[in-house]
């Protein structure tokens, strides 16, 4: 399961706010099959096939023009993890939490 974080900004939009832009992404999102995805402050986080990740971001990339943006930047990370076939990030943050209960709890 490949998880991708993406950040998307129209340019040239005569605003500052983008949030409309957001909440159409989001709409996008919402349409889009095989995915999970959360939306930050920063950012969305989609997670599923590494396939499917990769048409979620090419329709979030192109939502902004469909706005009327006539510039956008998207930047795109990604953890494509294959050793473990269900690793979410839930999973990932569980890990974290665990270990840092482990160190919590262990004698000085």
């Amino acid at each position: 399961m490949a998880i991708a974080e993406v950040t998307v900004i129209p340019i040239g939009t005569g605003t500052t706010s983008l949030s409309s832009y957001v909440a159409d992404m989001q709409k996008i999102l919402e349409r889009q099959r095989g995915i999970t995805y959360q939306l930050t402050s920063m950012s969305t986080i989609i997670e599923g096939p590494l396939n499917e990740v990769f048409t979620a971001i090419a329709a979030l990339h192109e939502a902004p023009f469909l706005s009327g943006a006539q510039r956008v930047s998207t930047s795109v990370k990604i953890d494509d993890r294959r050793d473990k076939p269900d690793a979410s990030s839930i999973q990932k943050l569980q890990s974290v939490q665990d270990k840092l209960t482990s160190l919590h709890n262990r004698p000085n």
